[in-house]
C-alpha cells in the first residue's frame, strides 16, 4: 500500500516538461545526465543506461560519488540482497547530504524513493550533485514535472498532478545569485543588448583583424577558447606560445583548458577573475561570453 505522500513514477514516459515538448525535453535532460555520468565513471568501465533502473542499489551512485568528491566511502563493494542494497544506499546518500547540507538546498529524495526508482527523487539527487561539483555541462532552464501524487484518505486512494521543478537558471544553479546590468539587458532590453554585441564585436575584430581574424558570431567562435587566448595576447602586446593551449582543440577538454588559460592570461593583466565558468563559455552560453568580453572591452578599449 502507497503511504502518504509517495510519488508514482515507474517510468520517465510519464515526464511532462512545461518548458518544452515531452518528445524534445525529457531525452534532452536525462541524456546531459547520463551522458556526464558515464564520462566520470569511463575509467571505471561502468556505463549506465537507464538511470532509474542502474542507481537505485547505491552501487553505481558510490562509484559516482568517490570519483567526484575523491573520498573513499566505508561500504561494501557489492551487495545482493535487499537489505544490503538499503544499506548501502543509506551510507551513500547520509555522505551526498553532508555535502550538499551546507548549501541549504532542499534535499527531494530519501532512501526509499531512490530504491523504488523514483525518477523525478534520481534526477533531484544528480541535478544537486551536478550544482555542487560545478560539472560541466549545461542543462535546460526552467525544467518541471508533472508527477502523479497519490494520498491514502479512509482507505481510499486519491491522486493529484503536482508540477515540481527540477532546474531554474544556470546562474542559480550553479550559485551566481547576484544579478548584474547582463541580466537586466537579457530580460528587459534586447534592444540595448543587440547594441552592446556590435559594439564588442567591433572591439575584438579591431585586433583580431591584425592576425587576418574576423568575429561574426559572440557566443560560437570564442566557445573553443583559441580566440580568447590570441585576443589577450594581441591586448598585453606578446605572442602566446603555441604548447600552451590547442590551436584546433577537437575536445570539450580542450576547449575548457584554453578558456581557462584564457582566464589566468586575464588574471596575470590585472583582471578580476571572470564570474563565468569555462565551462559556460565552452557551452556557447551568451551571457558568460559577453562578461569575460565586457570586462576586456573596459580595460582594453582604448589600446590601439
Amino acid at each position: 500500500m502507497l503511504s502518504m505522500h509517495s510519488t508514482l513514477l515507474p517510468s520517465y514516459t510519464l515526464l511532462q516538461f512545461s518548458s518544452c515538448r515531452p518528445a524534445e525535453c525529457s531525452p534532452m535532460v536525462l541524456q546531459v545526465l547520463l551522458d556526464w555520468i558515464n564520462n566520470v565513471l569511463v575509467e571505471e568501465r561502468i556505463i549506465v543506461k537507464q538511470l532509474e533502473e542502474d542507481l537505485y542499489d547505491g552501487q553505481v551512485l558510490q562509484k559516482l560519488l568517490e570519483k567526484l568528491g575523491h573520498h573513499k566511502l566505508d561500504v561494501a563493494e557489492v551487495t545482493q540482497s535487499e537489505i544490503g542494497q538499503r544499506q548501502k544506499l543509506q551510507t551513500v546518500l547520509e555522505a551526498v547530504h553532508d555535502l550538499l547540507r551546507p548549501h541549504g538546498w532542499a534535499l527531494r529524495w530519501n532512501v526509499d524513493s531512490i530504491h523504488s526508482k523514483n525518477l523525478v527523487a534520481i534526477l533531484h539527487l544528480l541535478v544537486s550533485l551536478a550544482m555542487h561539483f560545478r560539472a560541466p555541462i549545461r542543462l535546460p532552464e526552467h525544467v518541471s514535472v508533472q508527477v502523479v501524487v497519490v494520498r491514502k484518505r479512509e482507505g481510499l486512494l486519491h491522486s493529484s498532478h503536482v508540477s515540481e521543478e527540477l532546474t531554474t537558471t544556470t546562474e542559480m544553479m550553479m550559485g551566481r545569485f547576484e544579478r548584474d546590468a547582463f541580466d537586466t539587458l537579457f530580460d528587459h532590453a534586447p534592444d540595448k543588448l543587440t547594441v552592446v554585441k556590435k559594439s564588442l564585436i567591433t572591439f575584438v575584430n579591431k585586433h583580431l583583424n591584425k592576425l587576418n581574424l574576423e568575429v561574426t558570431e559572440l557566443e560560437t567562435q570564442f566557445a573553443d577558447g583559441v580566440y580568447l587566448v590570441l585576443l589577450m595576447g594581441l591586448l598585453e602586446d606578446y605572442f602566446v606560445p603555441l604548447h600552451n593551449f590547442y590551436l584546433t582543440p577537437e575536445s570539450f577538454d580542450q576547449k575548457v583548458h584554453n578558456v581557462a588559460f584564457a582566464f589566468e592570461l586575464m588574471l596575470d593583466g590585472g583582471l578580476k577573475k571572470p564570474k563565468a565558468r569555462p565551462e559556460d563559455v565552452v557551452n556557447l552560453d551568451l551571457k558568460s561570453t559577453l562578461r569575460v568580453l565586457y570586462n576586456l572591452f573596459t580595460k582594453y578599449k582604448n589600446v590601439e
